[in-house]
């Protein structure tokens, strides 16, 4: 993993912490926390937690909370733009939407141009992290580059290894675990606008293709939905 530019592009450096802008917002607009749960797709403790900086969310997930508190993700948040169709891995900084080794990093791999409907990132998991259950417009894909990690769909469980991947429609419920004492390292391709460029695209279906490395020369393995 490059750690060259880490420290340089954290978020958050100098503002109130991320729970606090959002329990802010969300006081504004007189929404309770069960309001807001409610109309994110999320329990009230998953909401609590982020405003008390227990718990950090993902991309996806702070995306959901800024819809439902009207407001841009960019208030929050301004990943690092990618000007250029090519990437160098010694010059990708690494950031995160929290500060400290336990939470979530990403380096971003897509740029962005009128029409562009990809957003990719490698995601950094470390150990023992789960994301919240969710579902969203469009579509996604995880290739695991380094780890192990679980991946849940509608209640159905998959352990993805290095080499494995998944692609699955974004509006079946979802959730990932990296079950392991070691970090992962996956490469995330989406439809959904995780930088706050522009507005999302995406035509789901019905369907999740699991591929195993060893064997994606034969058959693609299918999960109907149930």
């Amino acid at each position: 993993m490059e750690t060259k530019n880490s420290s340089e592009a954290r978020l958050g450096g100098g503002d109130p912490p991320l729970g606090d802008r959002l329990r802010r917002r969300r006081k504004e607009l007189k929404l309770t926390l069960q309001n807001v749960a409610d109309r994110s797709g999320f329990s009230v403790g998953f909401i609590s937690q982020i405003e008390r900086g227990i718990t950090v969310p993902s991309l996806t997930s702070l995306i959901a909370v800024c819809r439902t508190l009207k407001v841009e993700i960019g208030t929050f948040f301004s990943p690092p733009k990618v000007a250029s169709p090519v990437t160098r891995r010694a010059h990708r900084p690494v950031y995160a939407l929290g500060k400290g080794d336990g939470n979530v990093s990403y380096e971003r791999l897509s740029a962005a141009f009128p029409g562009n409907v990809l957003r990719s990132t490698i995601i950094h998991e470390p150990p023992g992290r789960r994301s919240e259950p969710m579902s969203h417009e469009g579509e996604e894909i995880y290739f695991i580059l380094e780890g192990s990690l679980t991946l849940e769909i509608d209640g159905e469980r998959v352990v993805l290894k290095a080499g494995d991947s998944a692609h699955f429609p974004s509006t079946r419920t979802h959730a990932t675990w990296n079950h392991t004492n070691e970090p992962a390292t996956i490469l995330h391709t989406c439809t959904m606008d995780v930088f706050g460029d522009g507005e999302p695209f995406g035509d789901p279906d019905n369907s999740l293709a699991v591929t195993r490395a060893a064997g994606r020369r034969g058959t693609v393995k299918k999960h109907g939905s149930r």
